[in-house]
């Protein structure tokens, strides 16, 4: 088993309502104001709106009584061992109910990256040969495997948005071969055109060097695939606008006036102040 990353110096933060995840709380911070950014929820994906020079931190806060481990992927590469990201890699152990920041890229136990929304052509992945997935944060969560087997392990909650019906469809879905799946899809499902989407224009730079320290620990995962994935997409802001993801403020029309050259007074005015060199 590979030796993991566990941060020693945990922060207690207070993560808006709107942060993402059941075993964790997920959420992006702008690191100049210190704010969450918004998240917008637009079908079935969460997506955040950035600003090209920001810096920001993925902060993690661990809801449950137990040690997580938390594989951290931006743009499709692992944040830790900047490899092409994969569900078997290194990741951050979290202790129960602690929280954390994610500030950059790892460079050492001492040191990382700074993370920072910058033109896409520019991000890490670009720069190293891997675009395909830039515009994307994955945080993949595994709990750990108890010591005494003979303890029952508790199933996760199911997603609340799902009911009996959707959940025995989903399960039946996942079954099928593709072929059959798209035959069961109704049909004009397969004939729309696909949408012509804006061309991503924002990904995530190696920015400057800071002051970051962890420490090495052992984790033995619960099992092989993760217990949760949570999925961030990002992208300016006039590009979820041109998405969709951002409805575009309506524009009113300022109220015609009928009598644009009448200030509605009803009596003579004072006059300007006097003085002995004239009016003023």
């Amino acid at each position: 088993m590979k030796r993991l990353l566990v941060t020693i110096f945990l922060m207690q933060l207070a993560l808006p309502a709107a942060a993402i995840g059941r075993f964790t709380d997920v959420s992006v911070i702008d690191r100049d104001s210190g704010r969450a950014l918004d998240t917008y929820y637009y079908r079935g994906e969460y997506w955040i709106a950035g600003a090209p020079g920001a810096r920001y931190a993925i902060a993690v806060r661990n809801r449950t009584g137990e040690r997580l481990l938390a594989v951290m992927a931006v743009d499709g590469v692992n944040v830790v061992s900047g490899e092409t990201a994969g569900w078997n890699q290194t990741g951050y152990v979290f202790g129960p109910n602690q929280t954390y920041e994610i500030t950059g890229w790892r460079k050492s136990n001492a040191e990382v990256a700074a993370f920072e929304f910058t033109s896409a052509p520019n991000s890490y992945a670009d720069r190293t040969g891997r675009p395909a997935n830039v515009g994307v944060i994955g945080v993949a969560l595994f709990r750990e495997r108890l010591p005494d087997a003979s303890v029952a392990l508790v199933a996760p909650p199911a997603p609340a948005s799902m009911d009996g019906a959707a959940k025995a469809a989903s399960a039946a879905g996942a079954g099928m071969p593709p072929a059959a799946r798209e035959q069961a899809a109704p049909a004009d499902s397969l004939a729309r055109p696909a949408p012509l989407l804006p061309r991503q224009t924002l990904g995530t730079g190696h920015g400057e060097r800071e002051e970051s320290y962890v420490e090495h620990t052992d984790f033995r995962r619960r099992q092989s695939t993760p217990d949760e994935v949570i999925r961030i997409r990002y992208d300016s802001r006039d590009n979820l606008v041109a998405l969709g993801v951002i409805r575009r403020p309506a524009w009113v029309s300022p109220a015609p006036n009928p009598f644009p050259g009448s200030s509605g007074q009803q009596f003579v005015p004072d006059p300007p102040a006097f003085s002995r060199g004239g009016l003023r």
